[in-house]
């Protein structure tokens, strides 16, 4: 048994946000199938790392999930839309607002079809406002959230993320979205639309930054690894080349870090007593910390923190992750077959459910591999498959 299973979810988005939702979905026994255009596929396909030609970020981002190609911007792939809609329990697209309108795919129209249907909608600046209609990326909501111009070293220039932050972040809030329009579908029967605005999400995940800056004209500024909360806060280099990671956000674990690095005297400061006055006296605490690791290597290091009860960690590349025991133990990571590469190793769920748990199925699929066995089950016959077809509605 899984969590979601009976729940159909049409993914009609690109790239990442709403697909990434539409896969946390998959994760826990969603039927999601898959919507992308014939001959040029979802975009995702192309991003990243590629392996003979197939994308490996598609073979996570589309996990769980049954692909069939059908073009949209025709009338005849509209009436397949409208046809799976009937029998759906959600639709996530992320097309520019007013594009399903054009298509005559408008969620009133749908909810027409379908009352129980939940149209969730991703793009870049939501529905409606001024910029509504441009087109909406990951990057620029890191940069209009403040979370780039809070990011890097004190002296440097804002640093965007190297990874897609922000559609992840979104994806997830979306999927947390969706399950309440469905929770609520229990008591009224009725689905709904959901409005998600991609600059948003991360905005929230930034902390009180806006009721900081309302109440007291408060503008988070550049502080590289350290914290505006606590310290110390920072990365640190060992004797042998190694980086290291801590965190003192208890005033306990920073007492004990002091007093392991021989400078308990400073714990005894009145100002150590708060994050705020720790972050005032920061380059003494840093300095202290750092030439204590310094001297040491990290394995000394790593050992003495952890026997001290205080918070340390690795500094990770991907390499340090594939060996690392506790990831096996948690079994982070799943290798599965795929008639594609022979083999593809995927990340896991994201958590463990005792009673009815998540799992990687299948990796992200070939092009078109579901589209005669989705269109079946809604009632196309073989012939009006071959028809679709021939006329590049479908693949």
């Amino acid at each position: 048994m899984t969590s979601l299973a009976g729940l159909r979810v049409i993914d009609a988005a690109t790239l990442f946000a709403g697909p990434s939702a539409a896969m946390l979905l998959g994760d826990f026994g969603a039927d999601v199938i898959k919507i992308e255009h014939p001959r040029r596929g979802d975009p995702a396909r192309g991003h990243g790392v590629l392996k003979d030609g197939v994308g490996l970020w598609w073979k996570t981002l589309s996990r769980n999930k049954r692909t069939a190609a059908v073009d949209l911007s025709q009338s005849d792939g509209q009436a397949v839309l409208r046809r799976l809609a009937e029998t759906s329990d959600v639709l996530i697209e992320n097309f520019r607002p007013g594009t399903l309108e054009r298509w005559h795919l408008a969620p009133a129209d749908l909810l027409e079809i379908n009352p129980r249907l939940i149209v969730a909608r991703m793009t870049g600046f939501g529905q409606f406002g001024p910029m509504a209609a441009q087109p909406g990326f990951g990057t620029l909501a890191e940069a209009m959230s403040g979370f780039a111009a809070s990011t890097g070293e004190p002296d440097g220039p804002p640093v965007l993320p190297p990874l897609a932050l922000a559609d992840g972040i979104a994806g997830l809030a979306m999927a947390y979205a969706i399950m309440v329009a469905v929770r609520a579908r229990e008591g009224s029967g009725h689905g709904q639309v959901i409005d998600m605005a991609i600059i948003e999400p991360i905005l929230g995940l930034l902390g009180p930054q806006m009721t900081a800056y309302r109440a007291l004209g408060v503008v988070p500024k550049r502080t590289g690894n350290r914290s505006n909360s606590n310290a110390p806060r920072n990365t640190y280099r060992t004797r042998d080349g190694r980086w290291l990671a801590i965190s003192t956000s208890t005033q306990s674990i920073a007492e004990r870090v002091m007093t392991l690095v021989g400078r308990p005297e400073i714990a005894e400061q009145p100002w150590f007593s708060t994050g705020a006055g720790r972050v005032a006296h920061v380059e003494e605490l840093d300095a202290a910390v750092a030439s204590w690791i310094a001297e040491r290597d990290a394995d000394e290091v790593i050992a003495a923190f952890t026997e001290a009860q205080a918070a340390i960690a690795p500094i990770y590349d991907v390499a340090d992750i594939a060996k690392d025991p506790q990831y096996a133990a948690l079994g982070t990571f799943v290798d599965l077959p795929d008639e594609e590469l022979g083999s593809v190793t995927l990340q896991n769920v994201l958590f463990r459910l005792s009673g009815t748990p998540g799992e990687v199925r299948w990796p992200g699929p070939p092009l078109g591999k579901h589209t005669d066995e989705v269109l079946a089950e809604s009632g196309y016959a073989a012939e009006q498959i071959e028809e679709l077809r021939r006329t590049g509605v479908v693949a």
